[in-house]
């Protein structure tokens, strides 16, 4: 940051406010998910308004890339504006102490494994991320290689690896090619920006229902609320191995990451204080790789419009899968689109739809296990009659399979609400115990799937309740402010 203090407001006077045209000037997480967030990041923060002078010197910072040169035969602009970010998996600055307690070792593959669609609506209230899963089956234009330096034909590829054939160049003629949508500004980040970041923002806070081990990354969190600085925040965006549900699990946790973020951001008084908003800003911007294009007026701008951005006005999703495992010659294993809905997607973000417009918003607490796969047996622990079939229908009507039989405890003295359940079935029994506040789980091994709620004088309503990974609305959409913490 420059030592010469800004100059003041007069001695540069402002554009005038004008609504963006249509289609809009050109302005506007890791793997995947990660570098979205640092570089989203920028512009969230860029609603402080702090002015023009110190955005141009931050403006310096940002390495400058041409995707768009000599692009030809372009989709139409749609409204609002379309920014891809991808994340390569730059590792240069990381410092050999972070390498080792990180799990950073080995050599990048110069491509990208974060790829998303950040759609910015025309009026500016709106965010609404699409991530293109990393192994999605493309197939590229015809380009020149940008290792080799040999023209190809167009040919299948992972998407992930358009990249390191053509650089961001071919990235963006690859997902222009298969989503029809006209990328406005492109934005490139690595792991180092995205560390720097969460550190100065002084940290992230997740929540997670299950323990999320990696032996690959080094993850280990334990169930509940954490705050994650740079490294730990790296290793959680980065890890497949956690759960059994690889890409597509750690694309989802980038999300709630990504939601995270932009709460922290816009809520804890950073953009209100010059100084932290610098060192935040230069965080972001000392990794990233930009088009021509994308600067301080542009910044400026959608800070302008954004000054009440929060959780709720930011939509996720991920392209429809339509074919898992889909093996192609010479590629491997690939994940195809489906057609229909992916199709649907695209044409919703081409025309400013919102999309989750009209999916019901559930305030319903997250947990590991559907409630639909949950068994349950009720019991009344106490003399009160009724409170049996009260608590059967109650958890019914939030999606528990029950009995519909409940009968009397043997011992009607229970004060506080019991569960008892088969350890092999634990993760069931913490879905469950979140739906009954206060209630107490007691393994009973060799009690099988159906899980026994004894119901004490505690009792007072059972909490509604959804699965991590349900699908919410047509496309797998939820917004930033259902997959934060409760």
């Amino acid at each position: 940051m420059p030592t010469t203090p800004p100059r003041p407001s007069a001695a540069r006077p402002r554009p005038p406010q004008r609504r963006p045209a249509r289609p809009p000037v050109r302005r506007k997480r890791p793997r995947w998910a990660l570098r979205a967030a640092t570089t989203l990041s920028v512009v969230v923060l860029a609603s402080a308004g702090i002015g023009h002078a110190v955005m141009t010197s931050l403006d310096a910072d940002i390495a400058r890339v041409d995707p768009f040169k000599d692009m030809k035969n372009r989709p139409r602009a749609g409204h609002g504006m379309n920014v891809l970010l991808v994340g390569t998996d730059g590792r240069e600055k990381i410092t050999e102490e972070e390498r080792q307690k990180y799990r950073l070792g080995g050599a990048p593959c110069h491509c990208t494994d974060t790829i998303m669609i950040v759609h910015i609506s025309e009026d500016r209230e709106r965010a609404s991320v699409v991530s293109l899963p990393r192994d999605s089956y493309a197939m590229t234009p015809s380009h020149v290689d940008a290792t080799t330096g040999e023209r190809h034909q167009g040919h299948p590829i992972k998407i992930n690896a358009a990249y390191a054939e053509g650089g961001p160049q071919l990235t963006v003629r690859t997902v222009e090619s298969m989503t029809h949508v006209k990328i406005d500004h492109y934005l490139e980040v690595d792991f180092t920006s995205f560390m720097k970041t969460v550190d100065v923002l002084g940290g992230v806070e997740i929540c997670n229902a299950d323990p999320l081990k990696d032996a690959y990354t080094g993850l280990d969190l334990a169930p509940g609320r954490h705050r994650l600085m740079g490294g730990e925040a790296l290793q959680y965006v980065r890890s497949r191995h956690a759960d059994g549900s690889s890409d597509l699990g750690r694309m989802k946790r980038q999300q709630r990451f990504l939601a995270s973020l932009i709460d922290r951001a816009t809520s804890s008084g950073i953009l209100l204080n010059p100084m932290r908003f610098r060192d935040v800003t230069r965080a972001v911007l000392g990794s990233v790789r930009a088009d021509k294009g994308f600067g301080t007026d542009e910044l400026l701008d959608l800070g302008r419009a954004m000054r009440n951005f929060s959780p709720s006005s930011s939509e996720f999703t991920t392209v429809p899968i339509g074919q898992m495992g889909y093996v192609v010659k010479g590629v491997g294993s690939t994940l195809k689109w489906d057609p229909a809905k992916s199709a649907q997607l695209f044409t919703s973000l081409r025309e400013d739809q919102p999309l989750a417009a009209h999916k019901p918003r559930s305030k319903a607490l997250l947990v590991p296990v559907s409630p639909q796969q949950i068994r349950v047996q009720v019991e009344n622990g106490t003399a009160a009659a009724g409170l049996g079939r009260r608590v059967d229908a109650a958890l019914a009507a939030t999606g528990f399979r029950t009995t519909g039989t409940p009968t009397n405890s043997a011992t009607p003295t229970t004060k506080r609400t019991l569960i008892t359940y088969d350890p092999r079935w634990d993760r069931s029994a913490r879905s469950l115990a979140a739906a009954l506040p206060g209630s107490e789980l007691r393994a009973a091994p060799g009690q099988g799937p159906v899980l026994k709620v004894v119901a004490g004088t505690d009792f007072e309503h059972v909490r509604k309740v959804r699965a991590e990974d349900e699908l919410q609305g047509e496309f797998g959409v939820v917004t930033g402010d259902e997959v934060g913490c409760v």
